[in-house]
């Protein structure tokens, strides 16, 4: 449980690296080949940013990764004791996380650093639930773990033609998606989806890109496997009936201290999307985040509207992703952004599928399809007739959200 005496401080502490976080993070930056998209140009300069860090990562990336996955199971199993009412070894958790994970966290994200800092010695000194804590370390690890991903993408693409390089790029990516895909199996569970199939699908349209120096066929499998993973820490957020907003609102009734929880779960999954979000839908990540804040109180949370706030504020990074790609026309950025847009449509399926119908939702992937299609086809008039539908339907689900 918190200790009064400093639960202002150190919600205050966290709360404030929490949300620089979620300002300046750059886990959904993109790296297409669109020079002037504004999520790209943050990425490339938390990139120039990490460079002085680029030695210290060589020296890791001499290390096997599994090491850096064996020290986050590690970690992870002696923060289980806390749910099991045992003592936990918080000094073992950090030697562990300082020798072993911090300069790879560091590097992709200084503030998550930070965060997974401040909550070991938050619960080491008894000031944050154990609980609490493992939540935020073992999410915060798996967002690292992506970023890794998106970073072994990123050298990939920027050192295009170098076969053996990418092949080792590929095996790093799939070595900390290992860590990643128990949260992708367990949605695929809950929601009935086949997320597992279409990231190992990404995967293989990668690998025969490289095989076959297709640098389109590269970004456009890197897209899969990129959304798909932001898919999958949506529907554990704050997807209905399944997301951690809905479950911990739930619980508040029952059991506050688990909702808390819960809450600190669905803000840590959070953090994967955060940026697009907060990019192209601020007043809805303003909802998102308010309700997810440590210092609200769970019993006042509210799950219908921080779904709601997700399904407007994906629409309306759909919608943006479809303008770059009017906007790119003949250019290879087009079809990728055209499969983006299509992509977080599809994060958001059985939002409209409740609310529209399937047929409804059917209707308009068909037309995500089509338009993707005539794009590649450079068939401009046919894939605008297609857009124009595809526009409708979206901002008639935006409204449909509020």
């Amino acid at each position: 449980m918190f200790l009064k005496n400093k639960l202002v401080l150190l919600l205050i502490v966290i709360g404030l690296v929490l949300s620089a976080c979620g300002q300046n993070e750059n886990t959904s930056g993109e790296d297409t080949e669109k020079d002037n998209t504004s999520q790209e140009e943050k990425e490339q300069a938390s990139n120039e940013g990490a460079e002085e860090n680029d030695e210290s990562e060589e020296e890791n990336d001499q290390e096997s990764d599994s090491e850096f996955v064996q020290a986050y199971n590690e970690g992870i199993a002696e923060l289980a004791k806390a749910g099991e009412g045992e003592e936990v070894d918080y000094e073992k958790v950090i030697d562990l996380y300082n020798n072993s994970l911090k300069t790879l966290v560091a590097n992709r994200d200084g503030n998550i650093d930070q965060q997974i800092s401040t909550a070991l010695e938050a619960g080491k000194s008894g000031e944050m639930d154990g609980q609490i804590v493992k939540q935020i370390f073992d999410k915060l690890t798996q967002k690292v773990f992506y970023l890794t991903i998106k970073h072994e993408f990123q050298e990939i693409s920027e050192s295009w033609g170098d076969k053996e390089l990418a092949k080792e790029e590929i095996a790093e990516a799939k070595e900390f998606y290992t860590v990643l895909k128990e949260t992708v199996e367990k949605r695929d569970a809950a929601y009935d989806t086949n997320m597992v199939d279409q990231i190992e699908g990404g995967f293989n349209e990668i690998e025969k890109a490289v095989e076959n120096d297709d640098k389109l066929g590269f970004e456009l499998g890197k897209q899969v496997v990129d959304k798909t993973m932001m898919k999958t820490f949506y529907l554990a957020a704050g997807a209905m009936p399944h997301g951690y907003a809905s479950k911990a609102a739930k619980e508040a009734k029952e059991d506050p201290e688990h909702a808390k929880v819960e809450q600190a779960e669905g803000w840590a999954f959070y953090q994967s999307v955060s940026d697009y979000i907060s990019e192209y839908a601020p007043d809805e990540a303003a909802v998102i985040e308010e309700n997810f804040n440590l210092e609200t109180d769970v019993k006042e949370l509210d799950p219908e509207a921080v779904n709601n706030a997700f399904v407007r504020g994906l629409a309306k990074v759909a919608l943006h992703e479809y303008e770059e790609s009017e906007e790119d026309w003949g250019e290879d950025n087009s079809v990728i952004t055209g499969l983006e847009g299509a992509l977080f449509i599809d994060m958001i399926a059985s939002d409209i599928k409740r609310v529209q119908g399937e047929e409804a939702y059917n209707t308009l992937n068909e037309q995500a399809q089509g338009y993707l299609e005539a794009v590649k086809a450079d068939e401009k008039q046919q894939a605008m007739d297609v857009l124009e539908k595809i526009e409708e339907t979206l901002n008639t689900v935006i409204e449909e959200a509020k």
